[in-house]
């Protein structure tokens, strides 16, 4: 097996095994009595990142490796992973409101409001470019940018009424 078809075997492991972990947290917030909010996006989400998925192992799998954007992508899952860890059993891939839960401002979470974003943002860019596939990062890029404005809006909406809650 080449370092290539390792390196998307175990991008793809990681968000199957990422899927499973959001859902059951999701489970576990709704029985806790939370609600989704911002639902109408999440499929161009889930859309956008099966496509980008596979791109990579049609257009990849037999490429190099770019050493350099491959540290680049490794930084990516060392914030990845301490975002994850921060929000622990709160994390989902889709926007889950649960009244009354402090909002959370420790980790990575002190320094950036949205740093799973900026994580995404960036392996969508990095790991084509880690394979020499530029024009494949610059167009899920850019249909990334356009559903994270939509996504960050919902997200930013939920956190304003989770702060008034938690005033009153």
């Amino acid at each position: 097996m080449t370092p290539t078809v390792l390196l998307l075997g175990a991008v793809t492991a990681e968000r199957l095994a990422e899927l499973w972990f959001a859902r059951r947290n999701t489970a576990a917030l709704l029985s806790k009595g939370a609600h989704e909010v911002g639902s109408a996006h999440y499929p161009a989400i889930v859309l956008l990142h099966t496509l980008w998925l596979a791109g990579l192992w049609l257009f990849g799998w037999a490429r190099p490796l770019s050493l350099i954007w491959l540290a680049c992508f490794l930084v990516l899952q060392v914030l990845r992973f301490w975002t994850l860890m921060t929000l622990g059993r709160r994390w989902t891939t889709r926007i889950i409101v649960l009244p009354g839960a402090p909002i959370v401002a420790n980790g990575p979470y002190r320094f950036l409001s949205h740093p799973n974003y900026l994580v995404v943002v960036g392996e969508i860019a990095v790991l084509p470019l880690c394979l020499g596939l530029p024009w494949l990062a610059l167009a899920f890029s850019v249909a990334n940018v356009a559903i994270l404005s939509i996504r960050i809006r919902a997200e930013n909406a939920a956190l304003i009424g989770l702060r008034y809650v938690d005033c009153a």
